[in-house]
């Protein structure tokens, strides 16, 4: 434990840093599972809009590298292609 009140407060800061980029990591997750779930293709495409969405977020916040946002976007596409 740190003694020093600047270090613990870093301590705090890059606690609740951690637990909110496990959140965005496992709702992207989830979402991708989802476009992978869907029935139809109009389904399909509606919840890779909003994966879409959620892994462009985390790459603004430098959650995810950009280009595994690019990537995992990249591999949604041709998972809705090959669906068809």
């Amino acid at each position: 434990m740190p003694n020093i009140k600047s270090a613990q407060k870093r301590m705090e800061l890059g606690r609740a840093a951690r637990s909110r980029n496990r959140e965005a990591r496992s709702m992207i997750r989830t979402a991708i599972r989802r476009v992978r779930e869907a029935g139809s293709q109009e389904e399909a495409d509606q919840r890779r809009h909003a994966a879409v969405a959620l892994i462009d977020r985390a790459a603004g916040r430098r959650v995810i590298h950009p280009n595994k946002a690019g990537r995992m976007k990249s591999q949604l596409d041709r998972l809705i292609r090959e669906h068809q």
